[in-house]
């Protein structure tokens, strides 16, 4: 599409985020929750998925065994699906371990998203494609966009995320419209995810949609359904955003769960 940077049309659910049962009963944290989710998100039209591993306390772990456990359960209900994990700082709040434990996982994902914001971001992403694992660059603000441009191997990354944060669409728009800009005068080519996360998830995807830009939605992003309705889980709310997306009816094919 003409003026926006290139896109793959996709839709994509975030499962759980940071979020806890306490937030959303629906909100998956063991491995075996994350797999029905997944399976259920899948089968409504979801065409990849991205979580948060947990430990066994249910915090949120980049530990090689919980990684490992949270995708392999959800790959054996989800084959051929892509599969991504966090990496956001707050997770392991020191470089050096959260690089230590990337570096032992022996079940890696397909993508890991970077956070270009957080600290010794570049470095992470340098290290996860080097294991030849997809990053996705997750852009929060223009500044955030002209520091992923000026990284050497910016042209190595899976696609780009833009996220918006949980607020008014109208006080964010400004800065979506200069991220976008840069982006375009950048001729990247490459995918870009477009969300939002709380008040400004339902306006930034219907964004997306207009602008031909992939998106994502789940129980990470919001717990409501259009007009503040709540959500009964994560399949819900891929149903409702292909809907808006105009994306039509899921059609099974193999390789989906």
């Amino acid at each position: 599409m003409p003026g926006t940077p290139y896109s793959k049309r996709m839709l994509k659910a975030a499962l759980n985020g940071p979020r806890t049962p306490a937030d959303h009963p629906g909100v998956p944290v063991t491995p075996a929750q994350l797999a029905q989710a997944a399976r259920a998100a899948v089968a409504a039209g979801a065409d990849a998925l991205h979580l948060h591993p947990r430990a066994a306390d249910g915090k949120e772990s980049l530990q090689p065994d919980d990684v490992a456990q949270a995708l392999t359960a959800v790959r054996e209900a989800c084959p051929g699906v892509a599969l991504g994990v966090s990496s956001g700082f707050w997770i392991l709040r020191d470089a050096g371990a959260r690089a230590t434990a990337i570096r032992a996982w022996t079940v890696t994902p397909d993508f890991v998203s970077v956070n270009w914001h957080e600290p010794h971001s570049p470095e992470l992403a340098a290290l996860l494609l080097d294991r030849g694992i997809g990053v996705e660059a997750g852009l929060w603000t223009a500044d955030a966009v002209r520091t992923f441009l000026e990284w050497p191997r910016r042209r190595e990354v899976l696609r780009v995320l833009l996220e918006l944060p949980d607020q008014p669409v109208r006080a964010y728009r400004a800065e979506l419209l200069g991220m976008l800009a840069l982006l375009n005068a950048a001729d990247l080519d490459k995918p870009t995810v477009l969300h939002g996360l709380g008040q400004s998830a339902w306006p930034v995807l219907r964004e997306a949609g207009r602008r031909g830009l992939g998106t994502r939605t789940g129980l990470e992003d919001t717990l409501t359904l259009p007009g503040d309705l709540p959500a009964s889980d994560n399949a819900e709310l891929v149903r409702v955003a292909r809907e808006i997306l105009g994306l039509g009816p899921l059609h099974p094919s193999p390789g989906r769960c």
